[in-house]
């Protein structure tokens, strides 16, 4: 793959003759391959491939979340990320290297070029802040990739050097800042604004700011191991209403209904493929339902569950082979697992993704095999939503870079990523099931007292541990920035099938409610890692093979530290 990623859209033009005019016809001139393509066109394009390249998938959509989601211990699955053994020729590495580039960067390049052009600064400003997104989460995946030499189609670069990652935060900051500036810009013409064709935010400058500020916010926080930035995040934070402030200020990518032209979540694949590799990792289901002895969300069951997670079969079924796990109606398989019930054929009795945050089925208990009219599909892919900024903020003041209030903005945070489910349901996914309100309910207010409570209780250490751990719950579906948070935080505390009090002796054992299946009771599975959890993930192989100056691919056991790991 070239190092630029040429990107041809093609249009289909139809002709409306409403008069004989000169030249009406011109034979050197293709209708189907315009020279020039409005950048109304284009922003949409790039918006949605930013999204398709970090969600879950299944299929031929999708990125670096399916990745991710096993590697951040949401979903565990038998793919190659299994055991953490993602190499550069997998499928998801591909997708959504080609699709970053591809789809994503070099179609907001052509924005930046024309829109500026033209004096439409808001594009431009758009476009701006949109790229230094894109290439933050792929220098915190990855590490060292291309970005000063990429995407230049003006010019005789045809292979790009991989940037040092160190050296391309800065730029990202920078052109977070032109992007604002651009938008600002009271002498540009701006003859043509985004409106519809600007599928996260119709157009409205106001919120592209808060997110460029708030996509500041993040970097920052990302770096604070290796910078002292509580200048700058104190700077952010003194004005809250510059940053995402509310609910439907989240930075989010909305998808689409089935419909004529398909552009559901990619994660709802799972509800339609003959072949469902997505399971909910047991280690994450545990501690939604406060299984888990030795983690602070202990006796704590999580209201989220039946909007997270759908259950195919119901609680009294007898599924028709032995399952590796199973818990009531709850199906899946371990991380890490050599159990000889891994590899059985649970197509139709596995648990799924629900109705948050793939836009599948709310589990109402009734169980059902999933399938295309199991839901809409229409959940968002969330980049930064209004919770992760009050999550960030908890952080950095629980890390003493930023003045405030730990607990009241943790508080705050999960009174959010409840609020936030009600939301993404009532205005994305529009089901047609009854699904219950979550926010303000009871089970909700006793959750979030029971963890205020052990905050009130916990080290400081422990403290970061929960504002993290409650994060990456919230987050569920969104995968990225928990990786991140897991390399340089060390929270939350993952599954390690080779930890003697995880899984004592290398086994791991049936969950406490653990009902009997056909042939007989759940025996204990012997599970083992054989890789350390990676550093960053491996460059897709294709472009190593086709760029000259690429490096050599990565060693998957000692991959290479994100200059922000400590």
């Amino acid at each position: 793959m070239r190092k630029s990623f040429k990107f041809i859209i093609v249009f289909s033009v139809s002709l409306l003759f409403v008069s004989c005019k000169k030249n009406f016809l011109d034979i050197n001139k293709d209708p189907n391959n315009p020279l020039r393509v409005e950048v109304s066109k284009l922003l949409p394009t790039a918006e949605n491939a930013i999204g398709n390249s970090l969600a879950i998938g299944n299929g031929s959509l999708g990125g670096l979340s399916e990745i991710l989601s096993v590697y951040t211990h949401q979903l565990s699955t038998r793919e190659n990320q299994d055991q953490y053994g993602t190499t550069g020729t997998a499928f998801y590495i591909g997708t959504a290297w080609v699709t970053m580039y591809q789809g994503a960067l070099e179609n907001l390049e052509q924005i930046i070029k024309i829109s500026a052009a033209n004096g439409d600064r808001q594009y431009t400003g758009i476009a701006k802040i949109l790229k230094a997104y894109g290439y933050s989460q792929f220098v915190d995946a990855f590490g060292d990739i291309p970005f000063t030499e990429a995407n230049r189609l003006d010019s005789s670069i045809r292979y790009p050097k991989f940037d040092d990652d160190a050296a391309i935060y800065p730029k990202l900051f920078a052109l977070l800042d032109e992007g604002i500036a651009d938008i600002n810009n009271t002498t540009a013409l701006n003859l043509n604004k985004p409106k519809a064709d600007d599928i996260i935010y119709g157009g409205s400058t106001a919120k592209w700011i808060k997110a460029a500020n708030t996509i500041k916010l993040k970097l920052y926080t990302q770096i604070r191991k290796v910078k002292n930035v509580s200048a700058e995040v104190t700077q952010l934070l003194s004005d809250p209403t510059k940053l995402i402030a509310a609910t439907n200020e989240s930075f989010l990518l909305a998808y689409g209904p089935n419909g004529a032209t398909d552009d559901r979540n990619p994660g709802f694949g799972d509800y339609t493929a003959t072949q469902r590799s997505n399971h909910i990792s047991p280690w994450f289901y545990e501690i939604l339902q406060g299984y888990n002895h030795n983690h602070f969300t202990s006796g704590i069951q999580d209201p989220r569950v039946p909007y997270y997670i759908y259950n195919q079969i119901k609680k009294t079924a007898v599924t028709p082979d032995p399952t590796e796990y199973r818990d009531s109606a709850f199906i899946s398989i371990y991380f890490g697992s050599r159990g000889p019930n891994r590899d059985r054929n649970a197509q139709n009795i596995i648990s799924l993704m629900g109705i948050y945050p793939v836009g599948g089925r709310y589990d109402d208990g009734a169980g059902g095999i999933a399938n295309s009219a199991s839901g809409t599909g229409a959940a968002p892919y969330r980049f930064i939503t209004y919770a992760d900024r009050l999550y960030l903020e908890a952080e950095l003041i629980q890390a003493g870079l930023a003045p405030g209030d730990a607990k009241a903005t943790l508080q705050a945070a999960l009174t959010e990523s409840f609020k936030q489910v009600d939301y993404v349901i009532t205005t994305y996914v529009k089901p047609a099931q009854s699904v219950p309100a979550l926010s303000g309910t009871t089970k909700v207010t006793s959750y979030i007292n029971a963890i205020m409570s052990q905050f009130d209780a916990a080290s400081a250490a422990k403290k970061m541990e929960m504002i993290i751990t409650e994060k990456w719950i919230s987050s569920f579906g969104s995968a990225v920035d928990q990786y991140t948070d897991i390399r340089r935080t060390g929270y939350p505390i993952l599954f390690n099938p080779n930890d003697p009090v995880m899984a004592p002796n290398g086994f791991v054992q049936p969950p406490v409610n653990g009902n009997p299946q056909i042939a007989g009771a759940q025996p204990a599975v012997q599970v083992q890692l054989q890789r350390p959890y990676p550093n960053s993930l491996p460059w897709y192989q294709a472009e190593l093979e086709t760029n000259s100056n690429a490096p050599a691919q990565k060693d998957l056991v000692n991959s290479m530290k994100v200059f922000w790991m400590p």
